[in-house]
């Protein structure tokens, strides 16, 4: 990529999103451009066929997506499978169509078996059975794969799968129906302070272990690699265009629970519902091949709750 590259980031508001066009632009790129979703709906192939055939972008960074926790999920399993499906379809598609040869696609750690090995090398991709609770947006998230690998087979374009852990930042979403753990422990520790509650409740055991990784860290892996001008995996294409992009470290839902209570200063007891799903016990990513790329994260734990949190008070 050029400093002019004409740069497009599906799902620009986003988490992810908007930390690629925050890192993007302090990098120096001066032609990075997106669309809210009343302005084009990724779900609709011809609105998607139109903008590509007009905009022409040079490079394409798929971040848009339908995602959720554990009740999302589960509650709206049609739409998660529908709706990311569509949006990879359109996109990738579009994007071959339009002459497009540099894409990244960003994925989840949850398209590893339930019960694979850890840490989770990409050669585990397939492996075994999904995590129930969130496998129609995983599988969703597997074809986005195999279509990326599929197009740089069939047609020689250089379409990437970038698979981050779970990520946390400014522009997280906050609602306790279709949040993700880190911000929905965030605003009920949040709300517990305010109304000088005793308690906040947890689901499940607090015994799953989670990695996490601020969005910022994210963008940057996702960036570096689109700079480099080799990438081995994209140049095998015996194997999918699959890095993982995590932080190396993982630990209990119990103890990011403490660890944030601690950095909203709430006074309040913990406890678990432990009618509640757990989830997959552990998603540690192996990030060997990235770092031996030369990427590694900068931020830490403490230092991107505390920032997100600030943040969080910022968004109210």
């Amino acid at each position: 990529m050029t400093p002019d590259s004409k740069i497009y980031v599906a799902g620009h508001r986003g988490l992810a999103g908007s930390a690629l066009v925050r890192r993007l632009q302090a990098k120096g790129y001066r032609n990075v451009f997106g669309r809210t979703h009343a302005e084009l709906d990724l779900t609709d192939g011809g609105a998607v066929e139109r903008f590509f055939q007009q905009e022409r972008p040079e490079v394409v960074i798929l971040a848009a997506a339908k995602v959720g926790g554990i009740m999302a999920n589960s509650t709206y399993p049609a739409e998660f499978i529908h709706s990311n499906l569509a949006i990879q379809t359109n996109v990738i598609h579009q994007a071959w169509g339009a002459g497009v040869k540099n894409l990244l696609f960003l994925g989840s750690s949850c398209i590893y078996p339930r019960d694979c090995p850890q840490p989770i090398k990409e050669e585990y991709l397939l492996t075994g059975p999904l995590e129930p609770t969130n496998r129609p947006y995983a599988v969703a998230k597997i074809a986005g794969i195999e279509m990326c690998w599929s197009y740089n087979r069939q047609y020689g374009t250089r379409y990437l799968c970038a698979m981050p852990t779970n990520l946390y930042g400014p522009g997280d979403n906050y609602d306790l129906h279709t949040s993700h753990v880190l911000p929905a422990l965030i605003r009920k520790f949040h709300e517990a302070k305010e109304k000088n509650e005793g308690t906040v409740t947890v689901w499940g055991t607090g015994t799953p272990r989670r990695e996490l990784l601020h969005a910022d860290d994210m963008a940057d892996a996702c960036i570096f690699l689109l700079e480099k001008e080799k990438l081995g995996l994209l140049e095998d294409l015996n194997h999918p265009p699959l890095v993982n992009v995590g932080c190396g470290q993982d630990q209990t839902i119990a103890e990011l629970a403490e660890q944030i209570r601690a950095a909203v200063g709430a006074r309040v007891r913990i406890v678990y519902d432990r009618s509640k799903p757990d989830g997959t016990p552990q998603k540690l990513l192996d990030i060997s091949l990235i770092k031996s790329l030369g990427w590694q994260p900068r931020l830490s734990l403490a230092e991107g709750l505390k920032s997100t949190y600030q943040a969080f008070l910022e968004q109210k």
